[in-house]
This record gives structure tokens, sequence and C-alpha cells, in this order.
């Protein structure tokens, strides 16, 4: 039975990954590492209170055989994109580096269709740098999920809303049908089957449709 790490847990993805880690008889311990404690308790749970900025917070953790960052912010939440960068970039990395000395052996990075790390676009640049991280960093495995719009359901922000209705009649009528909104826990099922079937050694990017064909 599988060991797995989880950043990002309380965000709409993240939720739904670990939901669905706890009832996969695959995985036998789930550690997510949070700021605060999670209103949530299972056997298989193991919650880590940390704090992004304490170095001695990320040196080791315990033995797992994959991690999964789902950490993301927007810019409007983190006030500046120097502060969105320090989510999106630097957290993640920290958290990367420290399942690389710790022996995790597969990392799977929660990035974005576009990501780019020569984009003109701030986002895209963003998700470019995070993965360009994580790759110096040599896993034996590396899954990057690029999806396109992400539907959070409840969590979903009024732009994102507006944005999926435009997108889905544009659908309905056969255009862009690449670019449909992904569920969060359909996007959650896809990244732990690929996990799952991916087996082989090296790196693997998947884009949108691909996720879905896994």
């Amino acid at each position: 039975m599988k060991k797995a790490w989880v950043l990002g847990a309380t965000g709409a993805t993240g939720t739904a990954l670990v939901e669905q880690l706890l009832g996969n008889d695959e995985y036998s311990e789930v550690h997510v590492f949070v700021r605060r404690p999670l209103p949530l308790q299972h056997t298989k749970l193991h919650v880590h209170v940390v704090d992004m900025e304490r170095a001695e917070d990320w040196q080791t953790g315990p033995a797992a055989d994959v991690a999964f960052s789902c950490l993301g912010t927007t810019l409007r939440a983190a006030g500046s994109k120097a502060a969105q960068h320090r989510v999106d970039v630097d957290y993640q990395l920290q958290f990367a580096e420290m399942a690389r000395r710790s022996g995790v052996g597969t990392f799977v990075l929660l990035s974005a269709a576009g990501a780019n790390a020569k984009s003109s676009l701030f986002y895209m640049r963003l998700k470019g740098e995070a993965e360009e991280g994580v790759r110096a960093l040599s896993f034996e495995r590396t899954l990057f999920f690029r999806p396109g719009m992400i539907d959070r359901g409840v969590k979903a922000r009024g732009n994102e809303r507006i944005s999926m209705a435009i997108l889905r009649a544009l659908n309905r009528i056969g255009l862009l049908k690449r670019q449909a909104p992904i569920a969060v826990e359909t996007l959650a099922r896809q990244m732990i089957r690929g996990e799952a079937t991916l087996r082989d050694a090296g790196e693997y990017v998947l884009a949108e449709r691909a996720i879905l064909d896994l």
C-alpha cells in the first residue's frame, strides 16, 4: 500500500483529492501539510500544521511514495505579484525539495494549460517556473497536470462562473470542446489514476483532453 503527501489540501481540487485518497484502498496513509488544523478526521489522515515561512518546518517529512501539490492562489487573493509568486512557486518548490530529500519517488504537480516560464502572461509564467523547478529536482517520476478551466463547484468565484457559462455554451454548439471545464472531483480522480497507471520512470505532461483520456 502507498503513502501520499498533499499540499494545498484546503483548496477545491486539494479537498477533492484528499477525500478520494482516503477512500482509495491503495493508500494506507495520507499526510497533508496545512497552515491550520483540518476539520476532518480519518484513520488514514495525518495532519501536519506548518508555517510556510519557517525553513525548519520544511526539512524532511514522513516516508511516502508520492507527493501531490495542488497549491495555488490568485493575484486578487495574494494582493501582489510578489505574494502570488511566493505561493505558486516558492512554497510549492520548498514542498518539492522536502519530498526529494525525504526520498519520495513520484511528484504530481497541478499546473495549468499554457504553462511556460517564458510566457508574457504572468500566471502562465508562474506555472512554468514551478514546473521547471520541480523538473530540476529529478524525481524518479514527475507528472504535470495542465487542465484548462477548472470547475470548483461551490467554491467557484463569480468571474469563473461567468466564464464557465460562456465556455459551456460554446461547447454545446461544438466549439472549443477540448477546453471544456473539468470538475475538481474529476481532476482529482484523474491525478490519482495517472499516478497509478503511468508507471514508467520519467516525465509526463497531461493537458486538457489528455487528462480525461487517462
